[in-house]
């Protein structure tokens, strides 16, 4: 009786610590978090991705005017842990950052695109305008602009430059428009304008003469 009594009381103390270990690990896992790390084959290569638009090797420019938008497309290349969010920036030369996008520059993980429309963000943010100067676009994922590129996850990007500007108002000629470049070429166009009239006369005046020395001849 007292044998069968004992292996009772271990069975439960077994039971009690099986138990304590099932809400160790359990707390564990909660702590780390509910979902476990996506897991990367060894040897996989860094995420990254290729801007698509405009083309890489081309010179950009943009308006910074009333509906002029601008689109940047990318595709994704070795991306086996899809990001949280991506974020879109453009860095000017002049060292600031601005957002790119509708969302403050911050968009979905799988986007592969994003519209801009700097006149918008130009309006809205008079604090920190956009200039007319060149400037560099730099993508990045939740590891932050500055990440090291690691197998699997996707690196930052910065490849492409373009500049922005900002066109010049209508002038009409009745409220003063001049043409900078005009006023040396006014001269030169009275002169070629009245060149044919000065042949006209050298060849009438040749001829002329040509005949009344024919009537000398004759």
């Amino acid at each position: 009786m007292h044998h069968q009594l004992d292996l009772q009381r271990r069975q439960q103390n077994g039971n009690a610590s099986t138990s304590a270990s099932a809400s160790i690990s359990s707390s564990a896992s909660l702590v780390n978090g509910s979902t476990p790390l996506p897991t990367v084959p060894i040897g996989a290569q860094a995420g990254s991705l290729t801007i698509t638009m405009p083309p890489i090797q081309s010179n950009s420019y943009y308006k910074i005017a009333p509906s002029e938008y601008v689109t940047f497309g990318w595709n994704f290349s070795s991306i086996l842990v899809t990001p949280t969010a991506i974020t879109v920036a453009a860095v000017g030369a002049n060292g600031n950052t601005y957002p790119v996008g509708p969302s403050n520059g911050v968009i979905p993980g799988t986007a592969q695109s994003v519209v801009w429309y700097p006149y918008g963000y130009q309006t809205a943010n008079p604090s920190l305008p956009l200039v007319q100067a060149t400037y560099t676009l730099h993508i990045w994922a939740d590891g932050g602009p500055s990440a090291i590129p690691t197998p699997g996850y996707l690196a930052p990007n910065s490849q492409l430059e373009f500049a922005m500007y900002t066109p010049q108002a209508y002038t009409p000629l009745a409220s003063g428009w001049q043409c900078a470049g005009c006023s040396g070429a006014l001269p030169q166009l009275k002169i070629n304008s009245a060149l044919p009239g000065v042949v006209a006369m050298i060849v009438i005046m040749l001829l002329s003469g040509f005949t009344t020395l024919r009537r000398v001849w004759d």
